[in-house]
């Protein structure tokens, strides 16, 4: 299937989906007896499950308007600080609150929106002031902006951290915190006064040697011109990024749906029995992880090959061989940045030791500017999100910065 068969099939899906939810609306009504019936519950989920199948997820807002600090209720103004082609960074302004805790937070450019880590933002917010990168979707990104590639992403992430100035905390989780260690690295060797305070990196692919997960070994079993052939597509008509080839989000959706599908076979069986017996409270937590999850953007085709290349394939880092605009990138530099690495115990995505070798990258740090920790119980998810990242890795996370501030 090309990407305009798929664009064809999908906006045919929501009409569906849009009768559907009409329907949906009059057997639902209150004044609906047939409703409050079994089979009126019955027919209500059936009717939700459809509509959900058959729905265009489009990208969630962050939507984060307040928040507590010492018991007092502070005003939360999203805010454009930098805006370029491929990247928005994105000012989580806490009215009346300032402090020297600022974090950058960069968001993977693996799928799905930076709005993946609203929950990650909203428990950081209370001790640091937040900016996030907000990954364009290519599909939109018009063919003369040009191309973005691998050092395009490094360069973005040096400008912002040049832009938030000293004493700016980097924190990267998943597939950036490839970039992030060698933005510190470009920063470090350069004398920057801009180099970040500390490093924090999160479940991300550092060495794809280490304990691979189907991630790496599918990059492993096929060929890069299988990647271009198959993954590769162009932008179909009616977007503004018409014609710029791409790996498209609804592919990146299908494999990570595949890799877990019978968990995800199970939460939507789940949904339609808590829809029948009305337990509205898990519904909704499912809707509200199904709509970010199920919202997916289109990632650009040159950034997507090089990463498939130089870290899963090739894995540049832990070999020496990785550059930055053609120059071997030198991590002996990093030499006073204090760095933690966090990885989960169960993360099926980055195994264990992946994130960790960054420690032995950093040759020229200090001992007692490393840490490392391991979240028992924690999937690749629960590292930035859930009960497990609010209760252990955020205090974490928090605690080392305040200690390197």
């Amino acid at each position: 299937m090309n990407y305009q068969a798929y664009d064809y099939l999908t906006r045919t899906a929501n009409i569906m989906h849009e009768g559907l939810s009409l329907i949906n609306s009059v057997v639902s009504h209150p004044a609906n007896l047939y409703s409050h019936t079994l089979p009126g519950r019955i027919t209500r989920a059936s009717l939700e499950t459809a509509m959900r199948l058959t729905q265009r997820y489009e990208k969630m807002g962050f939507d984060i308007n307040e928040v507590t600090i010492d018991g007092k209720h502070h005003t939360v103004r999203e805010e454009v600080a930098v805006s370029y082609p491929f990247c928005d960074l994105i000012h989580f302004n806490r009215k009346g609150v300032k402090d020297n805790h600022k974090v950058l937070l960069v968001a993977p450019l693996s799928g799905h929106f930076a709005t993946l880590l609203k929950g990650t933002v909203e428990a950081l917010l209370p001790d640091h002031e937040v900016y996030v990168t907000d990954w364009a979707d290519a599909k939109e990104v018009p063919l003369e902006e040009g191309p973005f590639t691998f050092d395009c992403y490094v360069e973005y992430l040096v400008s912002f951290q040049e832009f938030l100035g000293p004493d700016t905390h980097l924190i990267a989780i998943c597939q950036p915190t490839v970039q992030a260690l060698i933005a510190t690295a470009v920063l470090a060797e350069k004398g920057s006064d801009c180099v970040p305070k500390t490093l924090t990196l999160m479940a991300g692919p550092l060495d794809t040697s280490k304990n691979p997960t189907r991630v790496n070994e599918f990059a492993q079993q096929h060929s890069m011109s299988w990647f271009r052939n198959v993954a590769i597509m162009k932008v179909p008509h009616g977007y503004p990024g018409e014609g710029r080839e791409v790996y498209p989000g609804f592919m990146q959706l299908g494999g990570f749906i595949s890799m877990n599908q019978q968990s995800h076979m199970r939460k939507y069986g789940n949904f339609f029995q808590n829809l029948v017996y009305g337990e509205e409270e898990d519904a909704d937590r499912f809707r509200a992880f199904y709509d970010e999850y199920m919202a997916v953007l289109d990632i650009p085709a040159e950034f997507y090959l090089e990463t498939i290349e130089r870290v899963f394939k090739n894995n540049e880092l832990v070999n020496g061989a990785i550059t930055y605009k053609g120059e071997p990138v030198n991590f002996e530099a990093i030499t006073d940045t204090p760095l933690l690495t966090v990885e989960g115990a169960d993360d099926d995505i980055c195994g264990l030791g992946q994130t960790e070798a960054a420690q032995k990258i950093c040759k020229s740090l200090p001992a007692n500017k490393r840490q490392h920790y391991i979240q028992q119980g924690a999937g690749h998810y629960g590292i930035f999100s859930g009960s497990k990242f609010r209760k252990h890795v955020r205090p974490l996370i928090t605690e080392f910065i305040h200690k390197n501030d």
